[in-house]
C-alpha cells in the first residue's frame, strides 16, 4: 500500500492511513519477493557473483537471518551490504524527535512512550527515508562498548539533575541509533573479543543492557558483517558464540574470467571525459591489465592469503590512461592511443596493492610489478601468436627465425616514452618481419590495434627469451640476445 507521507503527519493520521507495523527482516524479504517475481536485479552493478554469491545472500534475507560476508580484500563486500538499502521501503514513519526511530506503533523508548502519552493521537511523526538507514562501522581496536551500545551520561545527569538510577541518563551507542535499519560491522575480527560478547543478546533476544540498567529494548535490526579470512590468523577472529548467532555465512570470490574482471574495472575506474576521449584504449590493453591482477593471484612473489583487490586492476587502469593523457599534452597531440610501453605507469598501482612473500622482499615491489606485467604479457601473447617451444631442435625453423634474424643484423630497436605518434608509428613499421607476423597471424586486426599488437609481439618474444629488452631512463631498447656479443659490441 501506497501511502502520502507527506500528508500523515500525528500518529491519528498513521492509524486512519492503515499503516501496518513491519520488521526490517520482513521488509526486506518482501521487497525481495517483489523484484525476485519481476526479475529485476536486486544488486545492480555487482559483477561476477550471479551464479554464487547473490542466490546466497538472497537466501539469507528471505529467511531473515542476519549475515557474514567473507572474502578477501576487493571483493565487493561492502558494496553488496550498501546495495541492501534498496530492499528498503522508501519511508517509514517515526515518533518525531525519538533517537531510536521509534515506529509510532509500536515504541520501546521511555521518550517516545511518554509523547504518546502525552499526547495521544496528536503525537507528531516523521518520515525518514531508506538513505538514512545505512549504518557502518569499522571494526578498529579502540571500539569500545559504549560506541556501540551505550553509557550513563553524567553531563546529562547534571543538566537535568536526574539520579544516574535514572533511565534517562543513558546516552544510546551507534546500535540503538540504528534501530529500524541495516547495520554492518567491517572487519568484524578486529573487534575486541569482550567488545564481541556484548553483541549476543542484541542478535539473539534482541534487547541491550548499558551500566547494569535493565533496560528491555527489542531492537529491530538487520546485521551484516564483513570479514577477510586473513585476519582470523593476523590480528583475531570471531568468537564462537558469535558466529553460531549469525545466520548465514557467505563467501565471496574474485571475478572468475577476464570479460567480468574488465567490467568491473571499467565501472568503478574514476575517469575524466576528457581522458575518455583523447585516449584510445584497444581491448588488448584491457585484457593485459586484468591478466596482471590474474598473475598476481598466483606469483610466487605474493602473498596469496592476502589477495589481490579489484581496486588494483581499477587505479592501474586510472594510471594506464594518464601516462598516455601526459604524452599526448607534452607532444601538443589532441589524440592518442595506449602503447604497451604505457604499463610502465601503472607500476605505482600494483606496488602498494600487493603483499610480497620473503622471495618478493628480496627482489622488491617495483621488480615484481615488472615480473607481473612480463608474466601476462606472455599469456596474453600465446591468444595471438603461436607458443614457443621451451626445447626447439637447432635446425627446425620458427615462426620468428626472420624477425629475430632482422634484429641480429641491426644494431637494436629503440622506442621512446615520448615518441609523438607518428614517429612511434614509423618505428614500429620499419620492420618488415613484424609486418609479415601480424598480417599472417592476425590478418584481421583492425588498424587501430596493430600498433598494439606490433610491441606485444615484441614483449612477448623478449619473455620467451628469443630477444632482450633493455630499458633505460626515457625508453626501452630491444636488441638480439646474442648477436651483441659475437660482434663484439
Amino acid at each position: 500500500m501506497k501511502l502520502n507521507h507527506q500528508e500523515i503527519l500525528t500518529l491519528g493520521d498513521l492509524k486512519k492511513s492503515g499503516y501496518k507495523t513491519k520488521s526490517i527482516k520482513d521488509e526486506l524479504r518482501d521487497n525481495l519477493l517483489q523484484k525476485i517475481k519481476s526479475d529485476e536485479n536486486a544488486f545492480p552493478g555487482v559483477w561476477g557473483y550471479e551464479n554464487s554469491v547473490i542466490p546466497e545472500l538472497e537466501s539469507a534475507i528471505l529467511s531473515r537471518h542476519n549475515i557474514n560476508l567473507l572474502g578477501l580484500r576487493g571483493q565487493a563486500k561492502t558494496r553488496l551490504a550498501r546495495l541492501m538499502v534498496g530492499l528498503l521501503d522508501e519511508y517509514i514513519p517515526i515518533v518525531s524527535g525519538s533517537e531510536i526511530n521509534d515506529d509510532p506503533l509500536k515504541p520501546i523508548s521511555r521518550y517516545a512512550l511518554e509523547q504518546i502519552k502525552e499526547h495521544g493521537e496528536d503525537t507528531p511523526i516523521s518520515w525518514i527515508h531508506r538513505s538514512e538507514r545505512f549504518f557502518e562501522k569499522l571494526a578498529t581496536p579502540d571500539v569500545t562498548v559504549a560506541d556501540l551500545i551505550g553509557d550513563v551520561d553524567p553531563i546529562k545527569a547534571a543538566n537535568l539533575r536526574l539520579s544516574y538510577a535514572d533511565e534517562r541518563v543513558i546516552h544510546y551507542g551507534m546500535i540503538p541509533r540504528a534501530n529500524r535499519s541495516i547495520f554492518v560491522i567491517n572487519e568484524l575480527p578486529d573487534l575486541q573479543a569482550r567488545i564481541q560478547v556484548s553483541l549476543f543478546n542484541i542478535l539473539q533476544e534482541g534487547d541491550i543492557q548499558i551500566r547494569g540498567f535493565k533496560v528491555r529494548l527489542p531492537l529491530d535490526l538487520q546485521f551484516v558483517f564483513t570479514a577477510n579470512p586473513e585476519d582470523y590468523t593476523n590480528r583475531g577472529s570471531i568468537v564462537t558464540p558469535l558466529k553460531d548467532r549469525i545466520g548465514s555465512q557467505i563467501l565471496t570470490h574474485y571475478p572468475e574470467d577476464l570479460e567480468t574482471a574488465r567490467k568491473i574495472t571499467e565501472q568503478e575506474a574514476k575517469l575524466d571525459e576528457q581522458q575518455k576521449e583523447m585516449v584510445y584504449v584497444p581491448d588488448m590493453a584491457k585484457d593485459l591489465l586484468e591478466q596482471i591482477s590474474i598473475e598476481a593471484r598466483k606469483s610466487e612473489y605474493v602473498d596469496p592469503k592476502s589477495g589481490i583487490s579489484a581496486r588494483m586492476s581499477i587505479t592501474a587502469l586510472e594510471n594506464l590512461l594518464s601516462t598516455a593523457e601526459r604524452r599526448t599534452l607534452k607532444n601538443g597531440d589532441g589524440y592518442t592511443q595506449v602503447r604497451l610501453m604505457d604499463f610502465m605507469g601503472i607500476i605505482p598501482a600494483i606496488t602498494g596493492k600487493i603483499e610480497l612473500v620473503y622471495e618478493g622482499e628480496q627482489e622488491g615491489a617495483g621488480k615484481v610489478a615488472e615480473i607481473l606485467i612480463e608474466e601476462a604479457i606472455k599469456t596474453l601473447f600465446a591468444q595471438y601468436f603461436p607458443i614457443i617451444q621451451k626445447l626447439e631442435h637447432k635446425d627446425e625453423e620458427g615462426p620468428y627465425d626472420q624477425l629475430v634474424s632482422w634484429f641480429f643484423d641491426g644494431d637494436g630497436f629503440e622506442l621512446m616514452d615520448d615518441d609523438k605518434d607518428h614517429v612511434y608509428k614509423e618505428k614500429l613499421d620499419s620492420i618488415p618481419a613484424l609486418n609479415q607476423l601480424i598480417q599472417q597471424y592476425q590478418p584481421e586486426m583492425e588498424e587501430k590495434d596493430i600498433y598494439f599488437l606490433k610491441e606485444l609481439l615484441l614483449w612477448g618474444l623478449v619473455g620467451y627469451k628469443k630477444l632482450s629488452k633493455q630499458r633505460f631512463v626515457k625508453g626501452y631498447q630491444i636488441k638480439d640476445v646474442y648477436g651483441s656479443f659475437i660482434r663484439g659490441l
